[in-house]
């Protein structure tokens, strides 16, 4: 099923838009989750929690890409469940390692924003946009979905510590590019 007929689904408040959007996107959601948590069953009730997230806020959301908007819910569920169990046990693991390589280039929330959220979202958006493919590919592999370096070198044939330079490369690149948009990082 397309994803504007799904969207009807929510609209129309018909339950199957549920099932749709699971059958369609909970391999997708829950690869999210499960990078971000590194626990099953946290990664499952994130994902469930994301359908529920969904139902309400369709209507008056109407996403032109279900699947960013489902991943979008899913990895800020995720991301909370995370900081409540790392709050709680006070452990360590992927998502500390990728948050603290981004806090070098990207400003701590409400610091030194020169502009909203949307706006930084744009520009940080157009940088992107600029990299090449593969480069774009690997930035969002490794910051928004979380994969391990190991597990992106691995797929691209080279070894972790090369896969880091280049990732250090691209956040450097980044800052550069922010602190050309009058984003103080």
């Amino acid at each position: 099923m397309e994803d504007r007929e799904i969207v009807g689904l929510y609209w129309a408040r018909d339950q199957r838009a549920i099932a749709e959007s699971q059958q369609k996107y909970g391999g997708l959601c829950g690869g999210i989750a499960r990078n971000i948590l590194h626990s099953r069953e946290d990664a499952e009730e994130c994902v469930n929690d994301t359908w529920g997230r969904a139902w309400e806020t369709m209507p008056p959301q109407r996403p032109d890409s279900l699947g960013a908007y489902l991943g979008r819910i899913v990895r800020n569920l995720s991301l909370n469940r995370w900081r409540k169990n790392r709050a709680a046990r006070r452990g360590s693991g992927e998502l500390d390692l990728v948050l603290s390589e981004l806090e070098d280039c990207l400003p701590a929330p409400g610091e030194g924003v020169l502009c909203p959220e949307e706006e930084l979202a744009g520009v940080i958006t157009a940088w992107l946009e600029g990299l090449p493919p593969e480069d774009r590919t690997l930035f969002l592999r490794r910051y928004w979905y979380g994969d391990p370096v190991s597990l992106l070198a691995r797929a691209r044939g080279t070894t972790g510590n090369h896969l880091s330079v280049r990732l250090h490369r691209m956040r450097q690149k980044l800052r550069e590019h922010l602190e050309q948009e009058g984003v103080s990082v």
